[in-house]
């Protein structure tokens, strides 16, 4: 006699397949988002920065919002004068600021070392809320001083082996901290509901400013889109359509279906990819300095990440749209 309760038999099937997806959608989160690092390094070999974010980003929102309007309408997309001014202040601060300051340091900077100073965005955003007299637990700002204690030691001369110089850390740091002001008023701007549509927006008017900015000075004069090399026609191509899209559905689906204390690993898992990556597919030196300077810039965020999930159901520096 089978004793198995009434849809007990049925129903796991599904739930293989919910926790299976779930696995895809984190994997590909993680992968993506520590690989845009690695593709990011390619476009700049040749392309500008500014030019080469603006257009991934002003394409990948045209792309986004060609994929909403058939499924949803025209309407999907309608929003309000202040919540079109909204998602225009993220996504500059975002992307003109975070995303093309960053690629202006990967001229400079190897990839893996890039994400980890990049790592400082929760960081940065448990500052802000110090500042603005929302206090953070005792934990949080002790996972602040161990991180910028980290950020201490990669800065240190000679800790990247040579590959690397201190304008473009700097630059990376500063990217880092317009990427958090953008998520720290994420949600206290109106925005469009919708996260895709939301982002849609951003991508497109940051990435549209991005582009005008880079136009405006002078990054493509002397050359032209023929002078740019496949990889780095390839590596822009794979940022769109991987970075931006599939990896920042994923995450938004992840947001609607999975734990918020899970999702916020990407937030220290994707530097260990991004290092990863740029060792095995780029040669990148990995001293001896940044594995330990990382490992504590790393330690610090998981610690903030982890503290201020527990205090709300879902924190900014884990839901911001990060279409990277």
């Amino acid at each position: 006699m089978n004793r198995t309760a009434p849809g007990t038999a049925a129903s796991s099937p599904s739930v293989r397949t919910s926790g299976l997806l779930l696995w895809a959608a984190l994997g590909t989160v993680y992968l993506l988002w520590g690989s845009t690092y690695v593709g990011m390094r390619a476009v700049v070999e040749t392309i500008p920065p500014f030019f080469g974010a603006g257009l991934r980003f002003l394409l990948a929102g045209v792309l986004l919002g060609a994929i909403l309007v058939p499924r949803r309408g025209w309407s999907a997309l309608r929003s309000s004068p202040q919540e079109l001014a909204g998602a225009a202040v993220i996504g500059v601060l975002l992307l003109m600021g975070g995303n093309g300051l960053l690629m202006v340091g990967e001229q400079y900077v190897p990839a893996g070392f890039a994400s980890l100073l990049f790592a400082a965005v929760p960081l940065w955003v448990a500052l802000f809320r110090t500042a603005t007299r929302d206090r953070p637990a005792l934990a949080t700002l002790a996972g602040v001083l161990v991180g910028f204690a980290g950020l201490a030691a990669l800065l240190l001369p000679g800790s990247h082996g040579g590959d690397t110089n201190l304008g473009g850390a700097v630059t990376i740091l500063v990217a880092s901290l317009c990427w958090a002001t953008g998520s720290f008023l994420s949600p206290r701007l109106p925005m469009p509901r919708d996260p895709f549509v939301s982002s849609a927006y951003e991508m497109t008017i940051g990435g549209a400013a991005t582009l005008v900015l880079g136009l405006g000075i002078g990054e493509l004069h002397g050359a032209g889109p023929a002078s740019f090399s496949v990889g780095s026609w390839i590596g822009l191509g794979y940022l769109v359509v991987f970075g931006s899209v599939i990896a920042f559905t994923a995450f938004v689906w992840l947001l609607a279906n999975a734990p918020i204390s899970l999702v916020a690993t990407y937030a220290y898992v994707n530097p260990v990819v991004a290092v990863a990556l740029g060792a095995l597919i780029l040669g990148e030196t990995v001293t001896a300095v940044v594995l330990l300077g990382g490992t504590i810039v790393l330690a610090g965020v998981a610690l903030v990440v982890s503290t201020e999930r527990r205090k709300a159901p879902v924190d900014s520096t884990v839901r911001s749209p990060r279409p990277r």
